[in-house]
């Protein structure tokens, strides 16, 4: 049964939405708008914010107080590969950092349709083999992303494979965008339940970063890919959402790869609910589970060689 802050806090996101994701303005307009409308909430942590740049990507690291220093999640954030950026989701990987206890990169990928696909998956791949370079062994490596950004996960850890890179410990997904053709049912049957999402948006945000490529490539729509050798996945989806068969179809796939995987489903939440952990119990209850998980894979993920040519890790 749904608390009641997190009934209340629907009407309110419902109420914002509108007015901050339309496909009848710009994406650039939207992008502004995002930009302003996600303040970070209060922590009762402390955390650094320290900017850096990745092959040429901008990038932050945000790390809590008692962070791992040898622990990495490679952070790729959401907005329908349109907007967002390492500010509009600092309050959401600050808790991340927090309670997983690694610190997180998170990168200003490139967005569409300025940057239309490959960009953004050029990007996270780039960022990924930075990581290595500076001395972090895959086995601490965990890549993760809500929303688009889950999808973009996805689709990293298959171009990584695909390319012979060694794959980091584990994926993690909050809420993925994993079939950019939006043909799940769920785009039909939950589409005036999800209060912040709805299927027109998704469909024309889409067109916006496919343009001319075919939507079912793999690395676009991760969900029509081969998934055998990927690491474990975890995956958190709310039972609203408008993106809910995009879970359950990708869980399907990976179990029948041989993938571990985890897909929980939270009854009564919205699309990327972990954003409002700060206020909603059901958030913090989402990074609690995140952060056993992370835990877990990293310990039982395989230790790699010695590569003596890496940097030292800073």
């Amino acid at each position: 049964m749904a608390s009641k802050r997190s009934i209340g806090l629907r009407f309110v996101i419902k109420h914002l939405v509108s007015k901050l994701l339309s496909a009848e303005i710009t994406p650039q307009k939207q992008r502004a708008r995002l930009e302003m409308a996600l303040v970070p909430l209060w922590r009762p942590f402390k955390f650094s914010c320290d900017q850096v740049d990745v092959e040429g990507v901008p990038s932050e690291w945000m790390v809590a107080e008692g962070a791992n220093d040898e622990r990495v999640m490679l952070y790729l954030h959401g907005g329908a590969y349109t907007m967002g950026s390492p500010g509009t989701h600092a309050d959401l990987t600050s808790r991340i950092s927090h309670f997983c206890g690694v610190k997180l990169l998170v990168i200003d990928y490139r967005l569409a349709p300025e940057n239309p696909y490959p960009a953004a998956v050029e990007d996270a791949t780039s960022a990924y083999r930075w990581l290595i370079k500076k001395g972090y062994q895959p086995n601490n490596i965990v890549i993760g992303g809500d929303s688009a950004g889950g999808g973009l996960t996805m689709a990293t850890l298959i171009n990584l494979r695909d390319q012979g890179d060694t794959l980091p410990a584990a994926g993690v997904c909050l809420s993925p965008w994993a079939d950019l053709c939006c043909e799940g049912e769920t785009h039909t049957t939950l589409d005036n339940v999800d209060p912040f999402l709805s299927s027109h948006w998704l469909k024309e945000m889409a067109k916006l970063y496919v343009q001319q490529e075919d939507a079912r490539n793999p690395l676009i729509s991760p969900l029509f890919g081969e998934f055998k050798d990927l690491p474990p996945v975890l995956i958190q989806v709310g039972s609203d959402e408008v993106l809910l068969d995009d879970s359950v179809r990708l869980e399907k796939k990976l179990v029948a790869a041989g993938v571990d995987v985890k897909c929980h489903v939270y009854p009564d939440m919205w699309h990327v609910w972990q954003l409002f952990a700060g206020i909603l119990p059901e958030g913090k209850e989402a990074l609690l589970e995140m952060a056993d998980f992370v835990d877990v894979k990293i310990k039982a993920a395989p230790q790699p060689a010695p590569n003596k040519s890496n940097e030292t890790v800073t």
